[in-house]
């Protein structure tokens, strides 16, 4: 039996996903991208019976962390940010601690690992957690991140993609940033034969796909 889980909630007219999670032990919970509804957040947190220590932030698009400082109001807990997005948390700035690539949080005996997958935007990170990834605005089910907004490179995207999270198991569940599939959840596997950005072998196939160059 699994140590930890992970609870799934779309919330907000973006089809955000939030994440928790939890130490089965402990009931210590890391939320993941806390957007649009702090209440619910908590809520879903105080229903499974969690206390939140930690909140994980994917990159910081405004539909990622828009409830973030009224969460920050309810509790105290360590906010995770890549580095390079830390300054553009203005109201986490007393709770932040940034974030590196194979940094690992210890969740009670859970270990919560980060890659750092910049192309999305420069501070984008996945988490990955025994075999299981929840991979923000990086890796959709058959899609990824936009690259043209500020901060966006495809070229950064197709070396997140094909030399990080391809390496990945092929059983690793995949959780994405949005529902925006007819399936809230995937596999590495089926995203190596079903995804149009995995399936690109060479950076110009992918930019001529997500580019339109």
């Amino acid at each position: 039996m699994s140590q930890f889980e992970i609870i799934q909630k779309e919330i907000g007219p973006m089809e955000n996903f939030v994440y928790l999670i939890g130490d089965k032990q402990t009931k210590k919970a890391a939320i993941v991208d806390p957007g649009w509804d702090a209440e619910a957040i908590s809520k879903m947190a105080h229903d499974a019976g969690y206390s939140i220590t930690d909140i994980l932030v994917s990159h910081t698009h405004f539909d990622h962390v828009n409830a973030l400082g009224d969460l920050l109001k309810k509790l105290d807990a360590t906010v995770h940010v890549h580095k390079s997005e830390a300054p553009y948390l203005k109201s986490a700035q007393g709770n932040i601690k940034p974030s590196e690539s194979g940094d690992v949080l210890e969740l009670g005996s859970t270990k919560i690992r980060f890659i750092h997958t910049p192309g999305h935007t420069p501070g984008s990170q996945c988490f990955h957690v025994d075999d299981n990834l929840i991979s923000g605005d990086t890796l959709f089910i058959n899609g990824c991140g936009r690259c043209d907004l500020p901060g966006g490179n495809p070229e950064e995207m197709y070396e997140s993609l094909h030399n990080k999270l391809m390496k990945l198991k092929d059983t690793t569940t995949l959780y994405p940033g949005h529902n925006y599939a007819a399936t809230k959840t995937s596999t590495i596997s089926k995203e190596k034969e079903n995804n149009p950005f995995m399936l690109k072998e060479s950076l110009e196939d992918f930019l001529r796909l997500r580019m339109g160059l």
